[in-house]
């Protein structure tokens, strides 16, 4: 079988690359021609580990290449896979402009029979709207609309791991509903995934609508998980308990496992804050109340702000001449995307209090600066007071703070030594809780986890601030919206 792969983004490239890893031969459409040809010359828009790997050594091996041609693009593969983007509406609601776009661009260049493959993160109900547009543009050209089918088979890609993810799967979701083409399309699917099946079978067979709703489903119970844990930090500092004791705890029970239990400063990226608020959308269209996932985005929207809440609470609301150094820019580690960042939000939140801003990440500067001239597009100028370091060391130079918001692996055991050097105080606000809070003590280090006893953890006496600064909010309640559709 041949493999086509409507879209060239994270989700289409992975896929892409993975199948011509597997011996398909494989072409990849966008209509970006820019990135296309990139692509041709072999690099690679986005950051995840492995990919540029694999992806040069099968288009060395002739296995996969690169369009903007949708005619050739149709014409060669025997499964078309529809991989765009599904941005969130200013409603929540998922946008299905593009996969409908494409839709009909399939339906428009069909010639023979052709398995149409949802791989996008869509609403339940997209499969029949992209059978309605394709049978639209086949009906206008006079052809059969039994040369097609649609079937649903959800991505469950976490990014920094996207190439282990798809080449070792632990299921494989595949939706195909009753029709002339049902056991043509369902033969077609299992010989696809053939290679994953030989020692027990990873497939999940249901129908379409089940498998469009197990991928927000999975998503919404995974951010459900850090939210009620973050819920239960924010309880523990209260009380004076430890939740990285609390979670080994819990953790123990089998009902409830380890995974996702890791409080921290809130969770971001393309996935769930784009599906929470897609599977809310839907129910509301439906007339239902999802009330558990709603709560999940106002913990996460409130958590994000939590470290800067902290900050005030020892510097207070106005951080005028303070320097605070961040380290961590993208939503997690392994990754250069800054989709729905918690540091985007606290990086604004300091800038419009007057800080100065000094960040580190090993890998998405670049994609972060981007992002933050949108957040601050109403106010530029706060920019002036924002610096990428070129390294972790040198964003701590004269510090007053230091807020770790992503955990990559170069952070967990930096020389505390030297970095007490370097800070005019030795403050750390430890957004994914890398550190020992009695260690740190020990050494004269002030520190603030999340959920990590800081009642007992020595803390740093500032100079004192004003206690009402011009034009400045004493709350969050009023900060500008910091989503931003990408």
């Amino acid at each position: 079988m041949r493999i086509t792969v409507m879209g060239s983004g994270y989700v289409g490239l992975v896929t892409g690359a993975c199948l011509s890893d597997l011996g398909f031969k494989v072409v990849c459409l966008d209509k970006d021609e820019q990135k296309i040809r990139a692509l041709q010359e072999g690099e690679v828009p986005i950051y995840e580990p492995g990919l540029k790997e694999v992806l040069h050594r099968n288009r060395a091996d002739g296995r996969i290449r690169f369009t903007s041609d949708a005619c050739e693009a149709i014409e060669h593969g025997d499964i078309i896979f529809i991989a765009v983007g599904t941005p969130p509406s200013e409603d929540g609601s998922a946008d299905l402009g593009h996969v409908l776009s494409v839709a009909s661009l399939i339906g428009r260049h069909l010639k023979s029979f052709k398995l149409v493959v949802n791989k996008s993160t869509v609403p339940v109900g997209t499969a029949d709207r992209v059978r309605s547009a394709i049978s639209h543009e086949l009906s206008h050209r006079g052809m059969s609309l039994d040369m097609f089918d649609v079937v649903s088979n959800p991505e469950f890609l976490k990014e920094g791991a996207a190439i282990d993810d798809f080449m070792r799967p632990d299921r494989i979701v595949v939706g195909v509903d009753d029709g002339v083409n049902q056991i043509k399309s369902q033969r077609m699917m299992g010989d696809l995934y053939a290679s994953f099946n030989r020692h027990h079978s990873r497939t999940v067979w249901m129908d379409v609508r089940s498998a469009e709703l197990t991928k927000y489903a999975a998503n919404a119970m995974l951010a459900t998980r850090i939210s009620f844990m973050n819920e239960m930090a924010n309880l523990a500092d209260v009380l004076g308990a430890d939740i990285d004791h609390v979670r080994r705890g819990i953790g123990a029970d089998s009902r409830i496992g380890h995974s996702f239990l890791y409080a921290g400063c809130g969770y971001g990226g393309s996935c769930f804050p784009k599906d929470t608020q897609a599977l809310v959308s839907t129910a509301k269209a439906h007339g239902q109340s999802m009330k558990l996932v709603s709560a999940t985005e106002q913990v996460n929207a409130q958590q994000k702000l939590l470290l800067v809440d902290r900050l005030m609470q020892r510097m207070g609301p106005d951080l005028t001449g303070r320097k605070i150094a961040v380290w961590g820019l993208s939503f997690k580690p392994n990754t250069d995307d800054m989709r729905e960042a918690t540091s985007r939000v606290v990086i604004r939140d300091l800038l419009m209090r007057g800080a100065r801003v000094s960040a580190y990440d090993p890998v998405a500067g670049d994609e972060a600066l981007r992002a933050l001239r949108i957040d601050c597009a109403d106010h530029l100028d706060w920019l002036d007071r924002f610096e990428l370091a070129s390294e972790d060391m040198q964003a701590l130079q004269g510090a007053d703070a230091l807020m770790v918001l992503t955990e990559w692996k170069i952070f967990h055991n930096p020389d505390f030594e030297v970095m007490k050097d370097l800070m005019r105080r030795p403050f750390i606000l430890d957004g994914r809780n890398l550190y020992n809070p009695e260690a740190l003590s020990e050494m004269g280090i002030a520190y603030q986890g999340v959920g990590r006893r800081n009642d007992l953890v020595q803390l740093l006496s500032f100079d004192a601030v004003p206690s009402s600064p011009p034009d400045l909010q004493d709350s969050h309640t009023s900060t500008p919206d910091m989503r931003v559709n990408a």
